[in-house]
């Protein structure tokens, strides 16, 4: 069941993926269709899982569920890793390498696979108050106060000196 994501509850569980690069507008307007379409039908044991998206700077896409009223199974979440590797097929995107970060250059997204963000931390190219996503959170509120936060305050700290 498709509902609006600003309507859901605080405590509602979030999965994020992060895109290697941002989408064009018609690729929006078309996960947005597909995404729809998917939230619309997806289920556990049958009964309807509310549940509600957002896209964040054209490559973050966020699915959020009440679990209040029904809770996500294996097979649910198998379903919906399913549609995101088929999003990856479709765009030829990686939606799914937790091994990468995106972090704020200016109002600029930029994306580095961990190695390379490692490297930059020890040649200072970016610093502890450098905005990253932590894509580690787990429900809405958190999402909400802690996805763009200073890499001093995120696990993305360890790597800065």
């Amino acid at each position: 069941m498709l509902v609006d994501f600003n309507t859901l509850p605080e405590e509602s569980r979030v999965w994020i993926y992060q895109a290697n690069r941002s989408f064009s507008e018609v690729e929006l307007l078309e996960i947005k269709e597909k995404l729809d379409i998917f939230i619309e039908n997806w289920t556990a044991h049958g009964s309807d899982l509310q549940s509600g998206y957002t896209i964040e700077y054209k490559r973050f896409i966020v699915i959020a569920l009440n679990q209040n009223l029904n809770m996500a199974t294996g097979c649910s979440i198998d379903a919906s890793v399913h549609f995101i590797q088929q999003l990856e097929k479709d765009y030829n995107v990686d939606l799914m390498d937790k091994m990468n970060v995106s972090y704020k250059q200016g109002e600029f997204v930029a994306h580095k696979t961990l190695i390379d963000f490692k490297k930059m931390a020890k040649d200072k190219a970016v610093s502890k108050n450098t905005i990253v996503f932590n894509n580690m959170v787990n429900n809405i509120a958190e999402f909400k106060e802690n996805w763009e936060v200073p890499a001093s305050e995120s696990w993305h700290g360890r790597f800065l000196k």
